[in-house]
């Protein structure tokens, strides 16, 4: 281990430990940290016990685990790209798509503490707060909140855009966002990219709508039958439609040429009976 040969003791077992889970791991991937509080953190963590281990360590060490490990998987030394900023080591047996899938459930809401970069536009709404009249009017005016008290009640009094998507969150905003209790934040892991078996996927490949997916698939399949039964190309799985269909085709000829058989009996009986019914009606005949 000459890159660590003057490395302390525990940042060596560290190395060896991570490298020892990732050459032990069907899957491993590589999720950002950053703006995670420690309390959010640890409930992640909860959720995804006995799916996936995370492990955070610092990018130079996760780099050298990934080098050393790499000497025996093929292709995982590209996962190191995806090492950037505060990162965290992740070593599962599940897929990289569900795996994906699972750290994405791991997202919730947070507060803003100011500087942070908008997810999307934040909006406050009219209506009452639960505010009690006092220096708060001043505090949400400032803020641009167009507030006011009525009838001895805090009111905001219209709807008001405060921040666009994709603008920072002013200081004195993110402070009365946390006090009317909206959490325009998105924290949770997000998957940078995950390696399994010699391939790295990235988060944008892994990013699967599944109920899409599904409907694409079931669209496919309803094509692919329906086509198969209209060119009458015989599989395990058309065969049952093809005779039905067959079967269909067969009793209505019979049916038009009038030739009975023990299936078709009943309905020309029932044909001629109402073309008799029809005639005599034509006739006079079934007024007697």
């Amino acid at each position: 281990m000459a890159a660590t040969a003057h490395a302390s003791p525990a940042k060596v077992a560290e190395v060896d430990m991570l490298t020892a889970r990732i050459r032990d791991a069907p899957v491993v991937g590589i999720v950002s940290v950053a703006g995670i509080p420690a309390r959010q953190f640890q409930a992640m963590r909860g959720r995804l016990r006995g799916k996936a281990e995370i492990r955070v360590a610092k990018n130079s060490l996760l780099r050298l685990a990934l080098e050393r490990a790499g000497a025996d998987k093929k292709g995982l030394n590209d996962l190191a790209a995806t090492l950037a900023g505060q990162t965290a080591i992740v070593t599962t047996a599940l897929n990289p798509f569900r795996l994906y899938k699972e750290l994405e459930g791991t997202k919730s809401s947070a507060p803003a503490r100011g500087g942070e970069v908008a997810p999307a536009e934040i909006w406050v709404r009219a209506g009452e707060t639960p505010f009690k009249p006092g220096p708060i009017v001043g505090e949400l005016q400032k803020a641009g909140v167009p507030a006011a008290i009525e009838k001895g009640k805090v009111v905001i009094k219209k709807d008001k855009l405060l921040v666009k998507g994709g603008d920072r969150i002013p200081r004195e905003v993110a402070s009365v966002l946390t006090r009317l209790e909206i959490y325009p934040l998105i924290v949770g892991l997000d998957l940078r990219g995950a390696y399994e078996a010699g391939q790295v996927y990235r988060a944008d490949v892994l990013a699967v709508d599944d109920v899409k997916v599904r409907a694409q698939v079931t669209d496919a399949v309803r094509g692919a039958l329906n086509l198969s039964v209209f060119i009458e190309y015989p599989t395990a799985f058309t065969v049952p439609f093809l005779i039905g269909k067959a079967y269909r085709e067969a009793l209505g000829l019979a049916m038009e040429s009038g030739f009975p058989t023990k299936d078709t009996a009943k309905f020309l009986l029932a044909k001629a009976h109402a073309q008799a019914l029809a005639l005599a009606a034509l006739t006079g005949e079934g007024k007697k």
